[in-house]
């Protein structure tokens, strides 16, 4: 599913498209907890969460993710925007909590994560 469409989908606002509006993404996952996301994500995953600080973009350049949807309505700061754009990842914003947009990402076709599938490793 385009990131495009996943931004149609949760009605999400791009605040760092990265030019990458138009990729291709297979899987999202999504989670609160740094440790979470270095455990379980694999390259290429679409973030959801609610985290807004800088490290969470760290560590999806570390992870190499696809692109971060930041849910409830929360607004990173300045800084962590300007990161995300050096960095290439694109950035977007929902209101819907993050139950409700995974919902309605995995009704749409969007997979999740498959448990049984090694996490990414190139940490």
């Amino acid at each position: 599913m385009k990131l495009s469409e996943i931004q149609r989908i949760l009605r999400a606002e791009v605040l760092v498209d990265a030019g990458k509006l138009e990729k291709e993404v297979e899987m999202a996952f999504g989670a609160d907890l740094m440790s979470d996301i270095l455990a379980m994500c694999r390259e290429q995953t679409l973030l959801l969460t609610g985290m807004t600080h800088i490290q969470v973009i760290r560590t999806a350049v570390v992870s190499d993710l696809a692109a971060i949807i930041f849910v409830r309505g929360k607004r990173p700061g300045p800084e962590v925007i300007e990161l995300a754009e050096e960095a290439g990842i694109p950035l977007l914003l929902c209101k819907l909590t993050m139950y409700e947009a995974a919902g309605l990402l995995f009704s749409a076709g969007l997979s999740g994560i498959n448990r049984d599938q090694e996490p990414h490793r190139g940490i």
